[in-house]
């Protein structure tokens, strides 16, 4: 057990905890010490992507898809992270979660965040670098293909990235 000083943003509000062990798995940490408890946990080993929150290593860099189960806090401190409760916009649900709504992206729920987190880091990565809309079938397949959902909402879940993609000006070319 390595004990550390932890510092960390999460969903834009600094956490600092002393001495505490740094081996803890992020999904832990967010569920048991933050009560977060949006990200959910499944396979344990990064395979099914449930857990799946978006990271950055320093402010205005682009977010990347990290799976939480096997990221410990360690690695993590002193970056920025978001989890599903981060991504509403004031009272306002986030674009991607009105579209998951909408296109009845989900049955049970449980997948449900780290899709919404892989989406989100897809958006933020179009909004740097666009693709052709011929491209944005493959560029949701890189972003979430990998994805499990025991329900099989993948066509769903596929079209509601789509449509936020399509709505959202500068995300295509």
């Amino acid at each position: 057990m390595s004990m550390i000083d932890l510092d960390l943003t999460i969903n834009n509000q600094k956490v600092h905890r002393k001495k505490i062990d740094g081996s803890k798995w992020l999904n832990d940490f967010l569920r048991e010490d933050l009560g977060l408890t949006g990200t959910k946990f499944c396979c344990g080993i990064s395979v099914c992507r449930v857990c799946t929150v978006a990271w950055r290593r320093v402010p205005d860099s682009h977010w990347e898809a990290i799976r939480s189960c096997s990221t410990t806090i360690e690695y993590l401190n002193g970056t920025e992270i978001k989890s599903v409760e981060g991504l509403p916009e004031g009272n306002e649900l986030h674009p991607l979660q009105k579209s998951f709504l909408d296109n009845f992206a989900f049955q049970c729920g449980y997948s449900a965040p780290g899709f919404l987190m892989g989406a989100y880091c897809l958006l933020d990565k179009l909004s740097r670098s666009p693709v052709p809309k011929a491209d944005i079938d493959a560029a949701i397949e890189d972003a979430v293909g990998e994805h499990i959902c025991r329900c099989t909402g993948y066509v769903r879940y596929r079209r509601a990235i789509k449509q936020v993609v399509l709505a959202t000006p500068g995300l295509t070319v």
